[in-house]
This record gives structure tokens, sequence and C-alpha cells, in this order.
């Protein structure tokens, strides 16, 4: 536990600590100018998604915009809801695509399973992001977040840009596509794993505080977390 002190006392040491602070946002401001330099790749394939208006194209989800940030919400066909974490993190995602919009992008969850089921839960969670499905094409494989039995089995998943095992045929991730012209649309961006925490309010809120995350002692890091409408209070 930390020392209780002065007021004086405790404005030395945030001064100290407002430093780091800084330094870290001058980190944090370079590393994104690096992610936006990273090359690009044009998206040969015409993907297709079934949507609450039936079905679309990876061009409609960009909905007028140039940029299109896709959350991959884990949530396979066989699955009665979806996946409690990427539930964790889509609870800060509702009112955001208004404030995107007045930036030139666009937001949307993509899962593999049908609208129908995506539909349920929304309702359920009372969730108003756009949100589609994936289930029947090669998106969800082709970003390397829906596995086959047989590729878990052989350990043939690549994830997080390396060759492993994985204990589920979904996985959660985050990409970006730009249309620098109406008739191109490139793939600039993925990310996957912790690589996902700066899309979660509750854990930089959570951070603030004297017990961060307070995750130390669970069997894994998030066996505390419950779907929102499922904690005992």
């Amino acid at each position: 536990m930390p020392d209780i002190v002065s007021r004086e006392e405790w404005l030395k040491a945030r001064r100290a600590h407002l430093d780091d602070e800084k330094a870290f946002t001058r980190a944090r401001d370079a590393l994104a100018e690096r992610r936006r330099n990273l090359p690009w790749v044009r998206i040969e394939q015409d993907y297709r998604f079934q949507s609450t208006d039936g079905e679309v194209s990876l061009a409609d989800l960009f909905a007028g915009r140039s940029q299109l940030i896709v959350k991959h919400f884990m949530f396979g066909p066989d699955w009665d809801e979806g996946c409690p974490s990427c539930s964790f993190w889509a609870d800060g995602y509702s009112g955001l695509e208004d404030h995107l919009a007045h930036r030139d992008t666009a937001f949307v969850a993509i899962s593999n399973t049908s609208m129908e089921k995506i539909n349920a839960y929304r309702g359920r969670m009372g969730w108003t992001f756009p949100w589609v499905s994936s289930l029947g094409s090669d998106f969800n494989r082709d970003f390397h977040v829906t596995f086959s039995p047989e590729d878990l089995q052989a350990g043939r998943v690549v994830y997080n840009y390396a060759q492993r095992s994985f204990p589920s045929t979904e996985a959660p991730g985050l990409s970006v596509f730009f249309r620098p012209d109406p008739d191109t649309i490139v793939h600039s961006y993925s990310a996957y794993s912790r690589g996902l925490d700066m899309m979660n309010a509750a854990y930089h809120l959570l951070d603030l505080t004297p017990k961060g995350r307070n995750e130390g002692g669970l069997d894994y890091p998030m066996a505390w977390l419950r779907r929102r409408d499922q904690y005992d209070d």
C-alpha cells in the first residue's frame, strides 16, 4: 500500500508522475502517427454481409464515409449469446457512431452468426450501434477471427500475427478500412488480443483507481466478468 502523506508531499509525487504521463502521451502520439503511415492492402474480394435491411457489401458499410472501423465481435453460429468480453467492450459503443461520422468514419460490429441471433442479443443488451452478419462469407477467416475445428485441432490458427493454439472457433479483433477513391477499398490496420484495450473505456477508468483492474489473483484476468445483465447485484 502507498504511504499516506501530506497534501504538499502528494503534489510533489503527482507532479513527478505528470512528467511520466506527458512522456507517455507523446510516445502514444508518435505511435499513432506510425500506425497511420503503415502500408495498405487492396481489398480484391467482394465481401457480402447480411444486415437488418438485407444483403450489403463492404462498401455499403462505409455509409458514405471514407473510413470504416470494424469490431470483430465473437458470436459463433451455434452460440446462443455473444461473447462476455466482447459484450464488455460493446457496452461502450452505442452513441459513438454519431461522433465518428463527423470525422468521416463509420463503425460497425461484424459477427459470424445469423442476423436473427444478432438482433435478439442486441435487443436484449439495449445496444444501438450497427451490427451485421458475415455468416457464409470468407470475411472472418480472411481477417483471422474465425477458425475451423480442424485448424484448431491441428494448431494451424494464426491469431495476432503468429501461429498458436486457440481455445475457440471465434476470436476478437478490430480492423480498419479506407476508401481513397470510390472504386478502391484498402485494409490499413488490424489489432487483436491486448491491442484491443484501447477500445475499452471501463478498463481505462479502472486503470486510474488504486486497485486498478484488480485481476491479479484470479484464475485468468477476466474471470470476474459477466454480461451486464448477469451480475448478481
